[in-house]
C-alpha cells in the first residue's frame, strides 16, 4: 500500500497496540489531537485512552515514567513532541533507561520506544530544528533509529517497539511527507511516486481498510 511516512509509522503504532496489549502511546497531545504532525491520529478513538494518552509538558516525567512501566512489563511507546526538547530527559534515558539491565543485573529491562521528530528543513527556527542523534548513539544501552523512508519506517518501529532495549527513535520530519533531494527552495515531491511508499500491510490491516475503520 503507497503511504508517506506519517502514515507508516501511525500504521505501525496501530499494528503493535493490536497485536500486544502491553504497548502504550503517550506523550503531549498524542491522544485526543493525534499528534502535533498526526502520527497518533485516530489510534485513542480505535484503542481506547488507556492504550494512547496524552501527558502534561513534562518531558522528564514523561521518560521517568515510561521506565517504571517498563520495569513492570509494559512497552510504553512515548514520544518527544520535538526532540529539540528532550534534553530534560537526560538523565532518565542514561542514567536509568541505558543501565537498568546492567544494574538489576538482569532482573529488570526497560523496553521503551521515545519517539521524537527532529532535524530541520521544515523552517522550524531554533527550537525545532535540532539534531540530537550523536548525544544518544553514544550512549551504551541506548540504540538509536533513523529510518529514511515509509518502507523504513514502518519496520523500523515495529522492530523498536518488539526490542527488549531502550530504544531512541528519531523521525526526520522533513521527509514525513515527501524525500528531501537537497533542495530547500524548491517545492516539496511527495511520497507516492517513489518505490520506498509501498509499504506491506497484515491482513488486518487490509480487512479494516475494506470495512473503512
Amino acid at each position: 500500500m503507497i503511504m508517506n511516512m506519517v502514515q507508516a509509522l501511525n500504521s505501525a503504532l496501530d499494528v503493535m497496540l493490536a497485536k500486544n496489549s502491553e504497548v502504550l502511546v503517550f506523550g503531549e497531545d498524542v491522544g485526543y489531537f493525534g499528534g502535533v504532525f498526526r502520527v497518533t491520529d485516530k489510534l485513542q478513538k480505535k484503542h481506547g485512552r488507556h492504550r494512547c494518552f496524552d501527558t502534561p509538558i513534562s518531558e522528564g516525567g514523561i521518560i521517568a515514567t515510561g521506565i517504571g512501566m517498563a520495569a513492570e512489563g509494559l512497552r510504553p511507546v512515548l514520544e518527544i513532541q520535538f526532540a529539540d526538547y528532550i534534553l530534560p530527559a537526560y538523565d532518565q534515558l542514561v542514567s536509568e533507561a541505558a543501565r537498568l539491565r546492567y544494574r538489576s543485573n538482569g532482573d529488570f529491562q526497560a523496553p521503551i520506544t521515545v519517539r521524537a521528530p527532529y532535524g530541520g528543513g521544515i523552517f522550524g527556527g531554533q527550537t525545532h530544528s535540532q539534531s540530537p542523534e550523536a548525544i544518544f548513539a553514544h550512549v551504551t544501552g541506548l540504540k538509536t533509529v533513523i529510518p529514511s523512508s515509509p518502507y523504513d519506517a514502518k519496520g523500523l518501529l515495529i522492530a523498536s517497539i518488539e526490542c527488549d532495549d531502550p530504544i531512541i527513535f528519531l523521525e526526520p520530519k522533513r521527509l514525513y511527507n515527501g524525500p528531501f533531494e537537497g533542495y530547500h527552495d524548491r517545492p516539496l515531491k511527495p511520497w507516492s511516486g517513489e518505490t520506498e511508499s509501498h509499504v506491506p500491510i497484515m491482513k488486518s490491516e487490509a480487512l479494516q481498510l475494506s470495512r473503512g475503520i
